[in-house]
């Protein structure tokens, strides 16, 4: 059976007639099943007492009419307590037998049975509006037309019974039809519209709800901290942010919090106040001490939120930032900026460099005052300087772009890192001021051989630039694990200071003035491409027989394992695989 657009009621469709998104809430479906089954049982009671009442005291006794109530009431009871809610669908269906049915049934035995002219009529709209507000608009109307073919057939059989000509029953049948059909058509709109309102309103609390946990989730994952607080300084929420900007404390754990509760917080207290009581978002940068003498400074911004309900108060949200975060985030900025136009004018000053050291050298051969040549070896030995901090910016944009090699191999660290760490001992002329523990073992590592002498020149550099001039004060030693080699550069130098060793591999950073500041930036950038690390780290080694501590950069390098053969000439070599 088709059915006809908006013809189903909230409840009433069956699953071939309603569309998906009529499908009825099952609580609200339950409510009004139990609500008509019971008004069915109040109404068999009351007509099981009302026929009582009247066998008891009335002169014309009716056992068939107290037997039709009594068996009602029984039935209702038993629908009342048995039946389980389910929709009566569009059409004349066993479930509308069993509760429609009977009652239009029992209505009208005792509309024609009744001796005592009472008026059973009005009792008909119980099914008409079980029909409406349970089933559809389709079974509502056919109920109300079958009652109403039933009123007029009773005053027809009247009529021929009676043998009289009695126009106003008729007149009477039709009238109460003409209510039926108008309660069966307006309950059946009034339900379909409390229906669609119904399911707005739980879909709206269902985008809300969604919506509510997205934005917890998204206040919770913001690094921003967020706090909101009332008119009396009472924090009501303040995600993970703001708590850890606010201090790790007992009190914190607690969902409410009192800002007065900590001088630290007295700032951020004044803020609100200023906030709530001028009725303007207020901004400014504050710094919160805690106890143990830390001191953060802390960009705040407040907005004014509307109260929620008649006479409730007015709340502040509060936003907090760290402003190291930002700091940091320009610092970046600027450092790059400044390596885009650093490696812009190194290259614009490398050809004029290279003229004016051709120039000095072709000077000093031509002069011969010791003066003079004292001037040219100062002018050669400048120009060196600026060319090797030329190199440098220049190395850092390689560092940049360089990635490494799918073929990028060294194999004989070992030996390669006794061999660099030698000829820069022997280049620098430093003889037993550098130590040398190398494991002998021939293993294999990803890594480009220059890229990892230009590493370690640097690291060497660096350590003997601050070491003693004692024996052994500067140390490089090879070690290995079951996946990985570690290159490691000691220097028996002081313990840094914490703001250098905060911006340690920082580019252009240095705490002296003739270093540019990107040696460790470079070295770290190419370790990074090669799938390496490079760290810092304070450690003790063995220097003249007794203990020291030193400054410790240790480079890690993946190892390549692989059965060892021999080339034509008897070099040995790996049939090479990443471990």
């Amino acid at each position: 059976m088709t059915n006809d657009p908006g013809e189903n009621s909230w409840f009433g469709a069956s699953s071939l007639e309603a569309p998906p998104e009529q499908t009825p809430d099952t609580s609200d479906f339950k409510r009004l099943w139990q609500a008509f089954m019971t008004a069915r049982w109040v109404l068999g009671a009351a007509l099981v007492g009302l026929q009582t009442t009247l066998f008891v005291t009335s002169t014309t006794h009716s056992k068939t009419l107290l037997a039709i109530t009594a068996g009602y009431f029984v039935t209702t009871l038993g629908a009342r307590l048995l039946l389980k809610p389910r929709p009566l669908g569009g059409a004349f269906s066993k479930t509308w037998g069993v509760l429609i049915g009977i009652d239009v049934l029992v209505f009208s035995a005792l509309q024609w049975l009744n001796g005592n002219n009472l008026n059973y009529t009005p009792l008909f709209a119980l099914p008409v509006l079980l029909a409406s507000v349970l089933g559809s608009l389709r079974l509502a109307l056919g109920t109300a037309a079958g009652v109403t073919m039933l009123l007029l057939g009773g005053a027809s059989w009247t009529q021929l019974v009676n043998d009289i000509d009695n126009p106003a029953a008729f007149a009477q049948a039709g009238l109460s039809g003409i209510g039926y059909f108008a309660v069966a058509f307006l309950a059946n709109q009034l339900a379909t519209r409390l229906a669609n309102e119904g399911r707005r309103a739980r879909q709206n609390q269902l985008a809300a709800s969604i919506q509510r946990e997205v934005n917890e989730l998204v206040i919770e994952a913001m690094p921003e901290g967020v706090v909101i607080v009332d008119q009396r300084g009472i924090v009501r929420a303040a995600n993970p942010a703001a708590r850890t900007l606010l201090g790790d404390e007992d009190r914190l754990r607690s969902a409410l919090f009192d800002l007065k509760a900590d001088p630290a917080w007295r700032p951020l207290l004044l803020l609100t106040r200023l906030c709530l009581g001028s009725g303007q978002s207020q901004e400014a940068e504050v710094e919160l001490v805690h106890d143990h003498g830390s001191a953060l400074k802390v960009l705040a911004r407040t907005r004014l939120a509307a109260p929620q309900g008649i006479g409730a108060d007015s709340l502040c949200v509060l936003f907090l930032q760290d402003q190291r975060h930002a700091e940091a985030r320009i610092r970046t900025e600027k450092m790059a900026s400044m390596g885009r136009m650093s490696t812009a004018v190194a290259h614009e000053i490398r050809n004029p460099l290279a003229a004016i050291a051709q120039a000095n050298a072709l000077l000093s051969e031509e002069l011969q005052d010791p003066r003079q040549l004292r001037l040219t070896t100062m002018v050669s030995q400048n120009a060196k300087r600026l060319g090797k901090i030329v190199d440098d910016i220049l190395n850092v944009a390689r560092a940049r772009t360089t990635s490494a090699g799918e073929h990028d191999a060294l194999y004989g660290l070992s030996e390669t890192v006794h061999r660099m760490a030698q000829d820069w001992a022997q280049h620098k002329s430093i003889g037993g001021l550098i130590g040398i523990d190398i494991d002998p073992r021939p293993h294999a590592v990803r890594f480009d051989p220059e890229h990892l002498r230009q590493v370690l020149i640097n690291l060497l550099d660096n350590a003997l630039r601050y070491a003693s001039k004692q024996l052994e004060a500067v140390q490089i030693t090879v070690t290995y694990t079951d996946t990985a080699a570690c290159v490691s550069v000691w220097s028996d130098g002081a313990r840094m200071d914490q703001t250098v060793e905060r911006h340690l591999f920082e580019p252009f950073f240095s705490s002296e003035s003739r270093s540019s500041g990107l040696g460790l930036y470079i070295s770290r950038e190419l370790c990074e491409r090669h799938g390496a690390t490079l760290r810092y780290q304070r450690s003790a080694r063995i220097r003249s027989g007794q203990l020291h501590e030193g400054n410790d950069f240790t480079l890690t390098l993946s190892l390549i394992k692989g059965p060892m053969t021999q080339d034509t000439d008897g070099n040995s070599l790996w049939q090479a695989s990443l471990y």
